[in-house]
């Protein structure tokens, strides 16, 4: 039996969970296209890594995020599980501070109820300091959502494409697709910068690009505006934190600047929402009016926020927001073999264990065939985490291998036995390494260990030194870097 070839086009996080639930079949080849360097660098790599509870959606306006985001919640329970994904089921809470939030807090309570989310309620003051501490005292009421959670957002991505790649799914970094060919009734091939790729299917799951892809095959009627958020990340030594997600009441264009701890322990808050003209995808600069304002809004959540001598980094992240609003997942009107994974901005991370499994349901109408592998294997285990380890387990560790007792990062406490393991994994970069192993993400930024984690990639690799990337093409960190990282 031929196999029938899929091609989905971004390994973000929904790309990353549509090939996991693909590679399922056995009678199918799976193509994972992806431009950068590494999976999960576009939307799925800065946000507030949420997995929101479904209550913020209105079914009538947006019915697929409405859909989707209660199930998703649901089951990353059972994915994080099964691919060793670290989650903090905290709960969150959105505040109240007058007589109109408190008015929207019983609309969001009825619409999360309508949506199917568990265990919504309303809580008084005195319930709601007793779950945040850190909580304004000008708080009046509070919409208490036990089911939301917090996630590792890249973290995710990598142990999607692990798996996915451990159950046949062939993946395809550095690559840019440039044309779809059709023969007038269906699509035949990609066009890429790396050739050409024959396919009976696409999926387009490509982020900020989706609208740029649909266009390949005729269909204008949706665009992809990308809005930017920008954030503050602080040391994770850094106090006061709150154990719950802050949210405010929602304004009309996001839920609005949220107060969170990152399942890493650092103090996060943003973001605010500044939509760009379609032609700034990749404007991830901040602004000092728009960190101002995050400040500011975050400043009314909470009791104290942390010194600005505590924050480690400012970043900003989009979102592509598609015309309408509401995600895009359809097939095309005309043209068989192509589905549109499109649009998905909040709550995506959130929904995409359920949109991929509207995926294959939806090719199976369109007649593809697909049959169940019975050896399919769900399981993937995490790097090995040395910091984490009990004063045995690190013995242990040592003895079986030396490489966990030289620490490469000591901000992190990464050893080089992690950053191996990461290169193994497929970590082909300094910022690769870092996304899979905290290393270069602490106090210091990479200030001191990037250096080491420079050679070990290039010894792993086999390539010169000055040949490393710190991320993609063009940054390469070149022996003028090396010397001056040396002398450090």
């Amino acid at each position: 039996m031929n196999k029938e070839k899929i091609a989905i086009i971004g390994a973000g996080i929904i790309g990353a969970s549509i090939a996991r639930v693909l590679s399922r079949y056995e009678n199918i080849e799976i193509h994972l296209i992806e431009m950068e360097t590494d999976v999960g660098w576009g939307v799925s790599k800065a946000n507030t890594a949420i997995l929101h509870a479904g209550y913020d959606d209105d079914p009538f306006l947006y019915p697929n995020r409405a859909k989707y985001c209660v199930r998703g919640n649901y089951l990353w329970r059972k994915w994080s599980k099964q691919l060793q994904i670290r989650t903090s089921w905290n709960g969150s809470l959105v505040l109240s501070f007058s007589k109109e939030d408190e008015e929207e807090l019983y609309n969001l309570l009825e619409r999360g109820e309508r949506n199917g989310v568990k265990g919504l309620r309303i809580i008084e003051k005195r319930e709601i300091q007793k779950l945040e501490e850190n909580v304004s005292p000008n708080v009046t009421l509070a919409l208490w959502a036990p089911t939301a959670g917090q996630i590792s957002p890249f973290e995710a991505v990598a142990a999607l494409v692990e798996n996915a790649v451990e159950n046949g799914v062939i993946l395809h970094l550095e690559t840019k697709v440039l044309d779809i060919v059709e023969d007038g009734t269906r699509i035949t091939k990609l066009v890429t910068n790396n050739g050409e790729i024959e396919v009976d299917w696409v999926i387009n799951a490509a982020g900020l690009y989706a609208d740029y892809i649909a266009k390949l095959v005729g269909e204008e009627d949706f665009k992809i505006t990308p809005r930017k958020g920008e954030y503050f990340l602080f040391n994770d030594r850094a106090k006061p934190k709150v154990s719950r997600i802050l949210f405010p009441a929602p304004k009309p264009k996001s839920k609005g600047v949220v107060v969170t701890t990152t399942v890493d322990g650092n103090l996060m808050i943003g973001p605010n929402a500044t939509d760009l003209p379609e032609d700034e995808k990749e404007n991830r600069e901040t602004t000092q009016e728009g960190l101002e304002e995050v400040w500011r809004e975050a400043s009314k959540l909470v009791k104290n926020l942390p010194s600005k001598s505590e924050v480690i980094k400012t970043f900003a992240g989009l979102r592509p927001e598609p015309t309408g609003g509401d995600f895009v997942i359809r097939p095309h009107n005309s043209l068989l073999g192509f589905i549109n994974v499109a649009g998905i901005r909040s709550p995506g991370i959130t929904s995409a264990p359920a949109i991929a499994y509207e995926v294959p349901k939806m090719l199976l109408h369109l007649g593809a065939r697909l049959i169940l592998k019975k050896n399919w294997n769900p399981i993937r285990r995490r790097i090995v985490k040395f910091s984490r380890s009990s004063n045995r387990r690190k013995r242990e560790l040592i003895a079986m291998n030396p490489l966990y007792g030289n620490i490469v990062c000591q901000c992190e406490m990464v050893t080089e036995a992690e950053v191996v393991e990461a290169i193994r994994r497929g970590a082909k970069t300094v910022e690769g390494v870092k996304l899979r192993t905290r290393a270069g993400m602490g106090k210091c930024q990479g200030a001191f260990c990037r250096i080491k984690i420079a050679m070990i990639l290039s010894r792993e690799l086999k390539i010169k030194p000055w040949q490393v990337k710190v991320k993609g093409t063009g940054s390469e960190i070149g022996v003028g870097d090396l010397f001056s990282l040396l002398r450090k």
